[in-house]
């Protein structure tokens, strides 16, 4: 028998990168999402890398009945690894209680009926937001977090509040918050990769995107930022390298090998990149200019966020493997094979 691990939002970017990571592990996947940001092709998509299809169940997670029927029906699994939340960061500035709705409602209900049915391991997907502006850099556990900017920075604070407090009252239950800094690239098939709903909240597919035509600009905001460039500065890792160490934390769990009831751990390269250069290594990558326009900053955006990655290094044997080059290349790949499918 094959552990099983359940994946909620694992039609999304980064569960179905993980959820092929899982199943390249030997693990049997069963997906939970209501696809409201994300599609059941992916499903298919999967199959054709790896040979398998996971096992589907579109579920509301704002829903108890729905969320512990479904717990139920697979209460054999060993553990949940979390991804089904809104993300965009300009959205939840815009909707704030959607955010708080969603994202809330998902991680009790879940939490709920998987502790009810005796799954006690959890993986949490986190957000470098939950530190908001840093006052040192490269950002350590040890920062302090604080209220992000963003409704939905806070909700990746206010989780991992909630997760504490769970697993400080429930001593079966054991969990690891991964912390990201910014995941781009896509799988190298080039059969899945983001797929946002609408005008892209993240700078790689609004690149992408711009690059194949189907935006007429890209938008740059703000470069009065206290940075070399004037632009922000990111942490970018490689969604597969992500989705590795998400394998890596579950293993951890069900091995008991953890040494606290919550852990928490960044998952970045360590070096930061403005967005003019990600632009920049974009066109020289692909040979391909880009018409962007620089604006006025976005809410909810700070200068610099980059990692240090010593923990996950020291304790889960993780580190990121793919270079800013391997992570554009990947991208672009996957949005034109997205537009020769469509067309």
């Amino acid at each position: 028998m094959k552990t099983k691990i359940i994946v909620t939002g694992g039609c999304g970017y980064i569960g179905s990168h993980t959820a092929i990571e899982l199943i390249e592990n030997d693990f049997e996947v069963v997906i939970f999402d209501d696809l409201s940001n994300s599609t059941e092709k992916t499903i298919s998509r999967i199959h054709k890398i790896t040979g398998v299809t996971p096992t589907f169940v579109k579920v509301d997670l704002k829903d108890p009945v729905a969320t512990s029927r479904a717990i139920e029906a697979h209460k054999e699994a060993s553990g949940v690894i979390h991804f089904a939340a809104h993300k965009a960061v300009g959205e939840s500035v815009q909707k704030p209680l959607m955010y708080y709705t969603n994202n809330f409602y998902s991680l009790l209900n879940i939490l709920q009926s998987q502790s009810e049915h005796g799954i006690n391991n959890f993986i949490f997907s986190s957000s470098a937001t939950v530190y908001g502006t840093p006052e040192t850099l490269p950002i350590t556990e040890e920062n302090e977090t604080k209220r992000p900017f963003s409704s939905y920075g806070n909700t990746k604070k206010i989780a991992e509040e909630i997760l504490d407090d769970f697993t400080k009252s429930n001593t079966h239950f054991s969990a690891i918050s991964l912390r990201y800094f910014n995941p781009i690239g896509a799988h190298e098939s080039g059969l899945i990769g983001e797929l946002p709903n609408g005008v892209p909240n993240n700078l790689m597919p609004y690149i992408t995107q711009t690059a194949a035509g189907v935006r007429d600009k890209l938008m740059v905001y703000g470069n009065d930022y206290p940075t070399k460039d004037g632009t922000p500065i990111r942490d970018y890792i490689h969604v597969v390298d992500l989705a590795r160490a998400h394998v890596i934390a579950i293993i951890r769990l069900i091995n008991k090998e953890q040494e606290q009831s919550l852990e928490f751990f960044n998952l970045g390269t360590g070096l930061g990149y403005s967005v003019l250069d990600v632009i920049n290594t974009f066109e020289s990558v692909t040979d391909t200019k880009l018409n962007y326009e620089i604006t006025k900053r976005r809410a909810g955006d700070v200068p610099q966020l980059y990692a240090s990655t010593y923990l996950a290094k020291e304790k889960l044997g993780w580190s990121a493997e793919r270079e800013l080059e391997d992570m554009i290349r990947s991208s672009w790949t996957w949005e034109q094979n997205l537009r020769n499918e469509q067309n």
